[in-house]
């Protein structure tokens, strides 16, 4: 069975978002991880080389695959601000139709700027991740 590409590692995340070069998307990866640690009241911590997460859930696939993932994380990439949650469909559509500027695909919702959104919407996006987690996966931490 392939390993996951995505794990915790040691890496710095201070070092990773110091060497995120465009200062809007450093400063915003800040207040996020801010945001994210607030919320959820996990440390932010590195999942291969650029998605910082915070917290842990362990999945099992019907095909046997297995893993731990972060429960809420993001990744300043080139193309802007990429989030990793998961809240229920319903939820989400709501919650995209009130976020602001955004893409979104999948799990996955993408930003140039904080400016562009509105914080307490992306905050309600956190918290409903948090709570579908540990609603679907028992081994929350």
């Amino acid at each position: 069975m392939a390993k996951n590409k995505t794990t915790e590692t040691i890496s710095s995340v201070t070092d990773f978002v110091n060497a995120v070069k465009d200062p809007i998307k450093r400063t915003d990866s800040l207040q996020v991880i801010e945001l994210m640690q607030s919320v959820s009241g996990f440390e932010p911590k590195m999942w291969g080389p650029s998605i910082i997460g915070f917290g842990s859930y362990h999945y099992v696939y019907d095909s046997g695959r297995e893993g731990d993932m972060p429960i809420v994380a993001f990744s300043p990439r080139t193309t802007g601000l990429v989030f990793y949650l998961s809240c229920n469909p319903e939820e989400r559509e709501k919650f995209l139709n009130e976020l602001g500027k955004h893409k979104s695909e999948r799990g996955c919702v993408t930003i140039k700027k904080l400016e562009d959104i509105k914080i307490p919407v992306l905050k309600k996006m956190i918290q409903a991740t948090l709570k579908n987690r540990k609603a679907v996966h028992s081994k929350t931490k």
